[in-house]
């Protein structure tokens, strides 16, 4: 058996010394080195090896074996730097760049850039980014929002109600707005005691049952921003918003406020920018959303004063700005997916 180990060694490596290309290499591998290779084969002589010479054959069998490997391992490291047997052929250089086949290029989803835009401008004018749960409760979503039980905003019809295992017996539903992220900051301050100032800004996507058409959406993503401080009025949030407006479309924006009504603030107001949406294109007014004093009532419902600490909230939705800034118009187009219409953007 120890014979027999010998020469399987030396045909290997004589094998080995013949081979050429990495084919050959690859069969000798097989051969020899495989796990059906024939010196796998012969760690299994060690059965018919006689008991007292056993030892001596595992010692002789793993020393063939490494012997053989180490030989394997030179001759492949060997040839893989040697030129192509063919010198004929042309050399592939694989340090040389790709050839593109098309130059064309991912990007960001519009809807993803236009937030972030309106984000840097937020965070330049001092408003920390905070985001919240989309699966939220009725006390978060209307309650403390200071929106009471018979309003029409709260029917069943209008908003997504879900059956939440988890829940202890308060409704569970889609957030409907992102003013939810604003109670949940206004809370938190309260319960670890850091208090106000708050001035926060929230994006997100938000769900109500709409019928689906050119201009509305079951989702879709809103903006809105909270600032609460001692002495807060409405000529700060006026002065805010035509910051805002100047810094994300130029210094010759304008900004109108006009009365509504809104539970969770008071006064509120529906706010106007006269804005360029394109450069081939005059300025306009253009309706962006809603704003207003935060409610003293939403103030007590979160814990806090409303003889000392006052604020304001605007939010605007983020696709009626990116479709008027983009021409954009039917909503559907920024969800359907089609590569034609994205590489417009």
């Amino acid at each position: 058996m120890l014979d027999q180990l010998e020469t399987l060694q030396a045909e290997a490596l004589s094998s080995l010394g013949t081979a050429a290309t990495a084919d050959d290499l690859e069969s000798f591998r097989v051969t020899f080195l495989g796990s059906k290779g024939r010196l796998k084969a012969a760690m299994g002589w060690i059965k018919d090896v006689a008991p007292e010479q056993r030892k001596e054959f595992g010692q002789q069998a793993n020393k063939a074996k490494q012997t053989i490997e180490q030989a394997f391992a030179e001759k492949k490291a060997g040839l893989s730097g040697a030129a192509p047997a063919d010198s004929s052929a042309p050399c592939l250089d694989i340090t040389e760049p790709g050839v593109l086949e098309s130059r064309a290029v991912g990007r960001r989803h519009i809807i993803t850039r236009v937030t972030e835009d309106l984000l840097e401008v937020c965070s330049r004018l001092g408003f920390e980014v905070v985001r919240g749960p989309e699966l939220e409760d009725d006390e978060h979503n209307f309650v403390k929002l200071n929106i009471p039980p018979e309003h029409p905003a709260r029917d069943p019809i209008d908003n997504f109600y879900v059956d939440d295992p988890a829940s202890t017996g308060t409704p569970r539903m889609l957030r409907s707005q992102t003013s939810t992220v604003q109670i949940r900051i206004m809370e938190q301050v309260t319960a670890d005691g850091s208090g106000p100032p708050i001035k926060i800004v929230s994006p997100g996507r938000v769900y109500r049952p709409d019928t689906v058409d050119a201009t509305h959406s079951f989702m879709f993503h809103q903006l809105e921003a909270l600032y609460i401080d001692r002495g807060v009025s409405m000529v700060d949030l006026k002065t805010t918003l035509l910051q805002f407006a100047r810094a994300y479309f130029g210094e010759q924006a304008e900004v109108r406020l006009r009365p509504s009504f809104f539970p969770f603030t008071e006064p509120s107001a529906e706010f106007d920018m006269k804005i360029k949406l394109r450069p081939d294109e005059p300025a306009k007014w253009v309706e962006l959303g809603g704003c207003g004093m935060v409610d003293p009532a939403v103030l007590e419902a979160c814990g806090l004063d409303p003889e000392e600490w006052t604020g304001f909230a605007w939010g605007m939705g983020i696709e009626r700005l990116a479709m008027g800034k983009y021409g954009i118009p039917d909503i559907r187009l920024l969800f359907d997916n089609d590569v034609r219409f994205l590489q417009q953007l």
